[in-house]
C-alpha cells in the first residue's frame, strides 16, 4: 500500500486534532461502526468516518464547515461502537473548538448560540438551568413561539426546573473556567 505525502499544513491539522482528541486517527479502518452507530446520522451532511477521512487528507476547512460536527450530541456512542478505541465523539468535539478558535464559518450558527447559553449557565451556576438556556437561546434567536408546546410539556411533567439549583463549591467551578477565555468575553 502506498502511503500519501501530505504538506506541513495538511500534518499540522491531523496533529492538532490528534492532540485534542486523544485519538489516533490512523487507527480508523473505515469499518463505518460509528456512522452505523450514530443515531443522528440521517440528519448529518458528511458521516462520521468521512469526517476522519476528511482530517487524513487534510481537509480542514471542508471538516470545519461541515454541519456533521454541530449536529454531534457527544452521545458516545460511535466512540463505543469503534473495534479499534478512535473517539470519535472527542474528535467531533475537537474540530467544534478549532472551528470556533479560528473563527471559522459555522454551518449551524443555531448551534453555537445554544452551546454558549449552556457554557454561560454552568459558568453562572456550575451546572445547566435548562429553562434559563432555553428562554435565552429563543431570545437571542427570536423564535419565541415554534416549541411552546413542548416546553410547557416539559414544565409540566417535571423536567424543567423554574429556578437554578447551585453547586455548593462555586470557587471550583470557577477554577475551571479561569484557564479559559469565556468568562472574560
Amino acid at each position: 500500500m502506498e502511503s500519501i505525502e501530505l504538506d506541513h499544513t495538511a500534518q499540522a491539522f491531523i496533529d492538532q486534532v490528534e492532540k485534542i482528541s486523544r485519538s489516533n486517527l490512523s487507527r480508523c479502518w473505515q469499518c463505518l461502526a460509528c456512522s452505523g452507530g450514530c443515531p443522528f446520522s440521517e440528519d448529518m451532511d458528511v458521516l462520521p468516518n468521512k469526517i476522519i477521512r476528511m482530517i487524513q487528507f487534510g481537509l480542514k476547512q471542508k471538516a470545519l464547515s461541515c454541519s456533521t460536527i454541530w449536529l454531534c450530541v457527544g452521545c458516545n456512542t460511535c466512540s463505543m461502537e469503534c473495534p479499534n478505541g478512535v473517539d470519535m465523539a472527542a474528535i467531533m468535539d475537537g474540530l467544534r473548538q478549532i472551528a470556533i478558535q479560528e473563527k471559522a464559518r459555522i454551518a449551524e450558527p443555531g448551534i453555537l448560540s445554544f452551546h454558549n447559553e449552556v457554557i454561560d449557565s454552568i459558568a453562572r451556576y456550575g451546572r445547566t438551568h435548562k429553562l434559563e438556556i432555553m428562554m435565552r437561546y429563543k431570545l437571542s434567536s427570536k423564535d419565541l413561539f415554534s416549541d411552546i408546546d413542548l416546553g410547557l410539556k416539559m414544565l409540566s411533567k417535571r423536567k424543567l426546573d423554574l429556578l437554578p439549583s447551585k453547586v455548593k463549591d462555586k470557587e471550583s467551578i470557577r477554577a475551571i473556567f479561569k484557564n479559559t477565555d469565556w468568562l472574560n468575553e
